[in-house]
């Protein structure tokens, strides 16, 4: 339901209908969303901010029509899961997806995850290592090299990051949903590829994202995780956390990363393998931003199916 003067918004604003099956399910001690699609080993797809579900509704059915188990979930805080006060840090988050994956049933799943879902996939593979069996990564670097870069890099990757130090501020979220969520699209212009954002499909997308986020109490949880990420630092569980994120991943892992990413840069991402002892590979998409799953979805569903496959 949509306010006309840009107020709040309530959940069904998220369950669109089409070629899949919304459900709830409980994991972690939380309730989630869940989009599927499809019977077959399960593919979980993890949205980015300042998005939802919704992400992914282009790979949703071309991955299940491929034979597999197409799932997507808004996140903690997001779309229409349960939005705690609390459990934004990584190891929650992480926590959220490996419940999630038994919750559904499953042993493992491949996931695939982007932006800020991504460094959650990272997290989730680093955790808990016999529950992902495939890890497709795009446009997030490894947490740790996300951190480095951020510290060793002041005039790329620190001053890429000034959206997201904005985020800090008291009561943030207020700035985020003001004028029907208008900062939203905003990030999106200025995170995604330049074609992208000119194309025909860019307002109806951030349409959505600006609608979604105007949920009563999105915008808070959605930056919540920006939050801990820069509080740790400083913190105790911010020091175990970078302890355990340091252990090698033995999940094969598939990297794709725009060319014209301004969010997290090509450069802070590459190198992201040295955390990898398993099969690794990277591939850089010309001309995309930080949003290749809707930027060139015909390319990231050929990678996330041959990746899945092999």
């Amino acid at each position: 339901m949509t306010d006309q003067h840009g107020g709040p918004v309530d959940e069904s604003c998220v369950l669109t209908e089409g070629p899949w099956t919304h459900r709830f399910v409980g994991a972690n001690g939380s309730r989630f969303h869940v989009v599927e699609a499809g019977a077959g080993p399960m593919v979980l797809f993890l949205h980015g901010f300042p998005e939802h579900w919704w992400a992914w509704h282009e790979l949703l059915p071309a991955v299940a029509d491929a034979g597999f188990r197409a799932v997507a979930v808004d996140l903690r805080g997001y779309g229409a899961s349960d939005k705690p006060p609390r459990g934004y840090d990584g190891y929650t988050l992480a926590a959220d997806v490996a419940g999630l994956i038994r919750a559904l049933g499953e042993r493992s799943a491949t996931l695939v995850g982007t932006g800020a879902g991504g460094m959650v996939a990272w997290t989730v593979a680093s955790f808990h290592p016999q529950l992902v069996r495939r890890l497709v990564v795009l446009g997030a670097p490894h947490p740790l090299r996300l951190r480095a870069a951020i510290f060793a890099d002041p005039r790329g990757q620190f001053a890429a990051s000034t959206p997201a130090l904005k985020f800090q501020m008291p009561r943030y979220e207020h700035v985020l949903t003001r004028d029907g969520a208008a900062a939203v699209e905003e990030l999106l212009r200025r995170w995604g590829g330049p074609d992208w954002v000119a194309g025909p499909d860019f307002p109806e997308y951030a349409r959505r994202c600006r609608e979604a986020m105007r949920i009563p109490q999105a915008a808070f949880c959605a930056l919540e995780g920006y939050r801990w990420a820069f509080r740790s630092v400083l913190r105790l569980h911010g020091y175990r956390f970078v302890k355990l994120m340091q252990k090698p991943l033995v999940t094969p892992t598939l990297q794709l990363h725009g060319a014209a990413d301004l969010a997290s840069l090509p450069r802070t991402a590459q190198g992201s393998g040295r955390y990898v002892v398993a099969p690794y590979e990277w591939r850089l998409l010309d001309g995309v931003g930080h949003f290749p799953h809707v930027e060139a979805p015909e390319v990231v569903l050929g990678e996330v199916l041959r990746w899945t496959k092999s």
